[in-house]
């Protein structure tokens, strides 16, 4: 005779024993439920502290590039002072860094840290969008 269990949310109902096992080592027992789960357990994760590494990819002096490159020392001034490295490239100077990068467009600034990494390509004049885009918060303004 087959042995029936219960369901549960995409698998089969956990064990007491397992479901124990789980809690006591950390690992979540019931998965999120909501997205407002899930943007609050991001932005639980989020430190107001933590370094961004940034890199910029810009194509020789233009003027496209130079209202890129002080757009986002503006925002990074305003909302990660102190807090960030930002790495200037030219690909017309660097190729091989684009290459390795699969950069295909510029103006485009890449986050590396903090995870997860982020592209964003434009002249980067939206603030908002690019701080969204970035996961910084918005109201995270460096005194």
């Amino acid at each position: 005779m087959a042995k029936k269990t219960s369901q549960v949310r995409g698998g089969t109902k956990a064990s007491p024993a397992k479901a124990a096992k789980k809690k006591a080592e950390g690992i979540p027992v019931e998965p999120l439920s909501s997205t407002a789960d899930f943007e609050a357990l991001l932005k639980g994760n989020l430190d107001s502290s933590q370094r961004y590494v940034l890199k910029l990819y810009v194509t020789g002096t233009t003027t496209r590039a130079a209202q890129a490159v002080a757009n986002i020392h503006a925002m990074c001034d305003e909302h990660l002072a102190g807090r960030y490295d930002l790495e200037v490239i030219d690909i017309y100077q660097q190729p091989d860094a684009a290459a390795d990068e699969q950069i295909i467009a510029a103006p485009t600034l890449v986050k590396q840290e903090p995870a997860p990494s982020r592209r964003v390509v434009g002249n980067f004049s939206d603030k908002e969008k690019i701080l969204i885009s970035l996961n910084i918060d918005l109201a995270d303004k460096a005194s």
